[in-house]
């Protein structure tokens, strides 16, 4: 059977992630350039050979140019030796008609651990200039520590600045190659 592939429409796409600050509030980031492309044998994702997520740690904006310096500097993300952030899915696994949990290996400055994200499928369309599109709304959470992303503050009052947790969010829209 041929290999269907899948390759992002940037333009109608996002990825984000959300860290408490001060365990009051919470900040939001993105990347701004990411990739990600998918190989299935057929439209039904559950046949994915393929599923590979990349962002370039040098297009994380949180709205704050400081904060954003601070994230690309060896304290967290370590930008000049570690640019990128990959996502190796190896199964996707149906929980429902919409829903599935889609398992993978996650590398963040060096270091690989095994992740499963939340994957709402919004389903597939042709659009108005005939091309198949397929969306999908991706949610998870990962320890921050554990991918050597492990600086933190104290305050006078005893918080912690920073939370372990990272939220991740997604709204991903592939486009189906002839």
């Amino acid at each position: 059977m041929a290999t269907i592939k899948w390759v992002l429409d940037p333009m109608h796409s996002e990825v984000q992630f959300k860290v408490k600050h001060l365990m009051i509030t919470t900040v939001t980031g993105y990347f701004q350039s990411f990739n990600v492309e998918v190989e299935t044998e057929s439209d039904d994702f559950s046949t994915a050979s393929s599923v590979v997520f990349t962002a370039d740690v040098n297009s994380i904006n949180t709205n704050n140019e400081q904060r954003d310096t601070h994230l690309k500097s060896p304290d967290f993300f370590e930008a000049e030796t570690h640019a990128e952030i990959r996502f190796v899915g190896n199964r996707y696994e149906k929980t429902g008609e919409d829903s599935a949990l889609l398992h993978g290996d996650l590398t963040i400055k060096g270091t690989t651990k095994p992740v499963t994200v939340n994957v709402e499928f919004g389903g597939i369309v042709v659009d108005p200039y005939s091309q198949t599109k397929a969306g999908f709304t991706v949610n998870g959470k990962i320890s921050r520590k554990e991918f050597g992303l492990t600086w933190n503050a104290v305050t006078e009052a005893g918080s912690v600045v920073v939370s372990d947790d990272i939220r991740l969010n997604a709204e991903i829209q592939l486009v189906k190659q002839a």
